[in-house]
């Protein structure tokens, strides 16, 4: 790779979009970002807000990229034609189809949250049902990459595993082999794999390097990882519109609820919880937040026990779609509330981390937390105070993991 060549990681979140820029030598040199007009289940706002942000970008920054890398919101489902354009709206990670439970069963064995109806699959056989076989069934970070290379070919392993993608035997499972719509399925590559160069019009339309290739992402919250660099003794929390925890391990950890993906040749064990930051919108601004946040003392109880959830249904550390949320009684305090949603979130991070630990994954001396909710110092106190571990925030954005991981692609390519 070139001295003065540059990485563009792309972040697509839940409510928008954000990029990081890196120089060779991994320092961010550009951020920028860009909510979703309608939302998260319209794969035109994915495009339209990648192409304003692209094409926002300085020229003199834009013509030395070297390669792309794209993360996305793990579990949402696009149905789309032949051609890559989208059926309708998508199916996003949140939502279950539990009328697609007795066909799961009989799909059967299979290893993990492609199991359940808030796992892609069940989306997927929603979407078949819908729009017949003659399909292709592609998530967020994978339907962007299509558009990038013209070609809707390519799935990143990672971003499948809630389809049913065994990461540990490189395959999809054997049940599958009797599927009327297995044509629909991506063709799944590793994290870190050159798909390709970017589709010539869209390099004239952004104007961008004809030779800019793009590299296969990862998941956002592993994007977030990447960035924040964890060394061998912490672990990772990212408080986003969702709770994730995940630590670096030597080998595959399974059990119920527990995900494993090969980033950056590491094996990456954690679960993810459907409390976050999507429960504190459901009650408060962010100016709201801000404020009552500050009216908080972490080193007192708030005397509540909630759970606080958006709707019925958990993944880790309980896997019960079923499970009801407990957002009550509500005080009259709004501040106490806060104090209170707050605890509820730590007392499940802390159930978490028990639950890694008694699957085999060794206690973290140390957390680090990414994501919207790293920023706000009196939840961290909370959570300290509860999970018993030191806790850090890192301000590095996913994009810039996915950057730095494309970054280390084209090096790869450039020695070959």
């Amino acid at each position: 790779m070139c001295e003065d060549s540059f990485s563009l990681g792309i972040d697509l979140g839940t409510s928008g979009v954000r990029i990081a820029v890196i120089n060779s030598n991994n320092e961010v040199i550009y951020l920028s970002k860009v909510s979703y007009q309608r939302g998260l289940d319209y794969p035109e706002d994915w495009r339209k807000s990648c192409e304003t942000l692209i094409k926002e970008l300085p020229i003199k920054i834009r013509e030395r990229i070297a390669g792309i890398a794209v993360d996305g919101t793990s579990g949402t489902l696009v149905a789309c034609q032949q051609n890559g354009r989208p059926l309708n709206k998508a199916l996003p990670y949140n939502i279950c189809c539990h009328e697609q439970a007795s066909k799961l069963e009989d799909l059967k064995p299979l290893h993990g949250p492609e199991n359940l109806p808030s796992g892609s699959l069940a989306r997927a056989l929603r979407l078949v049902n819908q729009y017949g076989e003659n399909i292709l069934l592609r998530h967020q970070a994978d339907w962007i990459n299509g558009w990038l290379l013209g070609n809707w070919q390519w799935g990143e392993e990672g971003n499948n595993l809630k389809l049913g993608w065994d990461i540990q035997q490189k395959k999809w499972p054997a049940s599958y082999k009797k599927l009327t719509w297995k044509s629909a399925l991506p063709e799944i590559v590793e994290s870190g794999q050159v798909l390709g160069k970017i589709s010539a019009d869209i390099a004239e339309d952004l104007l961008l390097p004809p030779e800019l290739i793009i590299v296969a992402g990862t998941t956002d919250s592993n994007a977030a990882v990447l960035a924040a660099n964890p060394g061998p003794n912490d672990g990772i929390t990212v408080l986003g519109s969702t709770l994730v925890i995940k630590r670096f391990v030597k080998e595959p950890i399974l059990g119920p609820g527990l995900t494993n993906h090969f980033v950056n040749n590491k094996w990456l064990c954690g679960g993810s919880s459907n409390t976050g930051g999507a429960v504190l919108k459901k009650f408060f601004n962010d100016e709201q937040l801000e404020e009552l946040s500050k009216q908080i003392n972490p080193n007192k109880s708030s005397g509540f026990s909630l759970r606080p959830l958006v709707s019925p249904g958990e993944r880790f550390p309980i896997n019960d779609p079923e499970l009801p949320p407990v957002l009550e009684p509500r005080p009259i305090s709004d501040a106490l509330y806060l104090h209170a949603l707050f605890e509820g979130m730590a007392d499940i991070e802390a159930k978490g981390w028990e639950k890694l630990s008694e699957a085999g994954v060794q206690t973290p001396q140390r957390l680090i937390t990414i994501g919207g909710g790293a920023r706000n110092s009196h939840w961290r106190k909370i959570r300290e105070k509860i999970i018993g571990l030191p806790i850090i925030s890192s301000t590095r954005p996913p994009a810039a993991g996915l950057a730095i991981l494309c970054s280390k692609a084209i090096r790869n390519k450039k020695s070959q």
